[in-house]
């Protein structure tokens, strides 16, 4: 039996593994069966009303065609890096052969799809408006859809194909438009079928009063109108939303149930007991359309790579909110979730870290181009002079890593009336300064065993060194690395200020 309803736990949306996580998606094997749709989008100018009637007149511009529906997914886990095998109607028509092409451009895997002179494909055409430069909005939308259950003998073909598919695939993934695609009983064979050979089977619902053509499937990931709607529960608070999936793992025998909720991130809920509120961060929401299809993608590969369900969940939760911040259905990229993870990274964790996780953050970093800049000291007593330091460290590249002496090595160095301003402190100092991206403390007398492992491209001192004094520069060099000299600021030094307190409280 499921647990009893008890407030969810909240976690945090970044966990300190999630950035290599994200390389773990490559190769892995997603079959997709679900409805599929294309997506046309007429784009024009609109500046008067039409003479017979106070509608806007648009003045064409261009006109782009996307994936839609299971397409989206599609493409979403394709963009990932992932290997998808596409199970779907098309119709014998102009749009059927489009969805085809697009699948095969973004990768995916069409020799399953069954066509079908039935029956239309699936097409919702928009009309979007633009005027006097503003972002494009959606003014109306055309459909084109038989969303009549399909007959036996169009069944029996697509239960042939999951059938074969499941020969190949780590995870079945169900995308429900209610089309007529997925009707109860072919959902039940379908999700029989994967059971039988222990595939995974995650479902995205279609908009129905009942989820009992999804029952027995591994997990359900319903949006919160659609978790109240099936199961008759409020789902407002976190005491609502333990109710909900308590009552969708227990009603249809589910091993996790995901609501995805808006702006307020995931709740969690695993028939282990597991109760987890994975928050979002506030977004500019721009347009929801794809967001909860790329959600699905991401967490079908995540599932693939053996991920558990809560980083899984965590990471679909950032790739669903990427999507919201674009017009139209952009699927999210690999580096693009690095990149927000490392963002979110420096908003929940800070910028202190030990050596394993700042190498993990730093590789992403390079991957994406970036020029890792590296500099040392004690700080003691941080002044206007070190401030500009800074400035032009950051200025040498793209990332700033800070070496921090501990208490212990400064007492060392500088003896026992050394440090003034404690370890904490001084580091808590140092990540208040915008630019300084990531601190880190070491207890060695010099910075060469870190500048070993972090081989920064440039190596920054300030300019009472010369060149041949930098330690560690001979080390940076040899692996291509650079030395700057920062300029210095008369009269702004750790060890004058000192001075000038002593003289004050002395006189």
């Amino acid at each position: 039996p499921c647990p009893n309803p008890l407030p969810p736990r909240k976690i945090l949306t970044m966990s300190s593994n999630l950035i290599g996580m994200v390389d773990q998606f490559a190769a892995q094997r997603v079959l997709l069966l679900g409805d599929l749709m294309l997506d046309r989008y007429l784009y024009g100018n609109a500046q008067r009303l039409a003479q017979e009637a106070p509608v806007p007149v648009l003045h064409f511009s261009h006109e782009e065609s996307a994936l839609g529906g299971a397409g989206r997914v599609a493409a979403g886990i394709a963009s990932l890096g992932g290997n998808v095998r596409v199970i779907g109607l098309i119709g014998q028509d102009l749009a059927g052969r489009e969805i085809q092409q697009q699948l095969t451009t973004c990768g995916a895997d069409v020799s399953s799809l069954v066509s079908t002179d039935s029956r239309p494909t699936v097409a919702k055409v928009r009309l979007v408006g633009m005027a006097q430069h503003r972002h494009p909005q959606q003014m109306m939308r055309l459909d084109y859809e038989d969303a009549s259950p399909i007959g036996q003998d169009l069944a029996k073909k697509v239960v042939a194909q999951i059938s074969a598919g499941l020969d190949w695939a780590q995870v079945l993934c169900i995308e429900d438009y209610d089309k007529g695609l997925l009707t109860d009983d072919l959902c039940q064979e379908a999700i029989a079928m994967a059971k039988r050979r222990g595939i995974p089977v995650l479902v995205d619902p279609g908009p129905l009063p009942s989820f009992a053509r999804y029952r027995g499937a591994t997990a359900l990931k319903p949006n919160r109108p659609e978790a109240a709607r099936a199961s008759g529960l409020p789902v407002d608070t976190p005491q609502q939303w333990t109710a909900a999936a308590n009552w969708l793992l227990e009603n249809v025998d589910l091993q996790a149930a995901i609501i995805t909720l808006d702006k307020q991130g995931v709740y969690l809920a695993t028939r282990d007991g597991k109760h987890q509120w994975i928050q979002a961060r506030e977004r500019h929401v721009y347009d929801v359309t794809g967001a909860g299809d790329m959600f699905l993608a991401t967490l079908s590969v995540a599932r693939s790579a053996g991920i558990d369900w809560a980083d899984s969940a965590t990471l679909a939760n950032v790739a669903g909110g990427l999507e919201c911040e674009r017009f139209g259905s952009i699927p999210i990229t690999p580096a693009e979730m690095i990149q927000e993870l490392l963002l979110e990274a420096r908003s929940h964790l800070g910028k202190v870290r030990t050596v394993e996780p700042l190498l993990a953050e730093l590789h992403q970093h390079r991957a994406a181009g970036r020029k890792i800049v590296f500099t040392n000291g004690c700080f003691d007593l941080v002044h206007m002079g070190h401030v500009q330091y800074f400035k032009f460290a950051k200025a040498q590249g793209d990332i700033l890593v800070v070496g921090v002496n501990s208490d212990a090595g400064i007492q060392r160095l500088k003896g026992p009336r050394r440090p003034i301003i404690n370890q904490a402190d001084r580091v808590g100092v140092l990540e208040a300064l915008e630019s300084i991206d990531y601190v880190i403390v070491f207890d060695q007398d010099t910075p060469i065993p870190l500048l070993e492992r972090i081989r920064p491209d440039v190596l920054v001192k300030g300019a009472d060194y010369t060149k041949d004094q930098v330690v560690g520069a001979s080390l940076v060099e040899s692996f291509g690395g650079e030395i700057r000299l920062a300029p210095l600021i008369d009269g702004r030094s750790t060890s004058q200020v000192i001075k000038r307190i002593l003289e004050a409280y002395q006189s």
